[in-house]
């Protein structure tokens, strides 16, 4: 588990491909590795990747196909910045939320302006996910906690502070660029508790079932 905090800026080094999937090669820069052993779990642009190796200025992980298929690391190259955390200890401060590093999604950037200091992205979600993305609720962007300021339809908006420009990767973002997206995994409980014993059954919450249960007037 992670808080959304991202501790350091590292750079892919390396990308090698072995039998249908990949192993990476990860510089961590500033991140502190004395407490990293094999086994442990480091955040890279919000997706969880386990440590497989220490080199000594990074640490290797293999990728498999099914985190290629749904994340942004197929389209990651040599020389790539990459926000980076470590999994939290017990005694960790929860600055962001509750994050998992299993990616939902990849989303678009829309747009980018400046607004005073800080700078607002609209960046536009899967369909499937949108349901979970609330105003003023939280959602993980490339590893990053986020609060969303505004949704309309898949589309929701941010508004980024210059610290966070500063210590993130996100001052490189541009319309276009695409994005890993973790949405706050209390929705998706919420959702499932919801459906109670249909769960098992049921392909989602859909207006019938809304209806049925007394939530649509």
């Amino acid at each position: 588990m992670f808080t959304g905090i991202i501790e350091a800026v590292g750079e892919i080094a390396a990308i090698t491909p072995k039998s249908g999937d990949i192993s990476l090669y990860i510089r961590t820069g500033q991140l502190d590795l004395t407490d990293v052993a094999l086994g442990d779990s480091i955040a890279t642009n919000g997706v969880c990747l386990t440590v497989v190796e220490l080199p000594g200025d990074g640490y290797r992980a293999d990728v498999s196909r099914e985190s290629l298929a749904l994340t942004t690391i197929e389209q990651w190259r040599v020389g790539q910045r990459v926000n980076l955390e470590k999994a939290l200890l017990p005694t960790t401060r929860l600055g962001g939320h509750i994050v998992s590093g299993h990616v939902d999604g990849v989303g678009e950037v829309v747009s980018r302006q400046p607004d005073a200091r800080s700078e607002r992205f609209a960046i536009r979600a899967p369909q499937a996910l949108a349901k979970y993305i609330a105003h003023k609720g939280s959602i993980t962007v490339d590893g990053t906690s986020l609060t969303v300021n505004k949704v309309e339809g898949c589309t929701f908006e941010l508004n980024i502070v210059p610290h966070t420009l500063a210590q993130t990767i996100m001052a490189s973002y541009q319309a276009g660029s695409l994005v890993n997206l973790e949405v706050d995994v209390l929705a998706r409980y919420l959702e499932r508790l919801l459906q109670g014993d249909a769960a098992a059954a049921s392909d989602g919450i859909t207006e019938s079932f809304l209806t049925e249960h007394g939530f649509n007037k």
